[in-house]
């Protein structure tokens, strides 16, 4: 699935993954290959990328927006 991290600064991050954990505003959650389409809030955490071929990314922040759908996942946070 491919996944975008966006700040309203700039692209934090564009690649593809094989699974994102997320700090959901009502607890941690995880979107993999195929997840059904969903829109959710996040708050201060961590957002975690797991990838086939390399190790896992991790990126702070301080809450934001997430979509899924179509197999893409945009991620606006601030």
């Amino acid at each position: 699935m491919t996944v975008e991290i966006i700040s309203p600064d700039k692209n934090i991050f564009s690649g593809e993954a094989k699974l994102v954990s997320l700090p959901g505003t009502n607890g941690s959650f995880e979107i993999l290959d195929k997840h059904a389409p969903i829109i959710s809030t996040l708050e201060k955490g961590q957002i975690k990328i797991e990838f086939f071929n390399q190790p896992d990314q991790f990126f702070e922040i301080n809450g934001g927006i997430v979509e899924c759908k179509n197999n893409k996942v945009n991620i606006l946070v601030s």
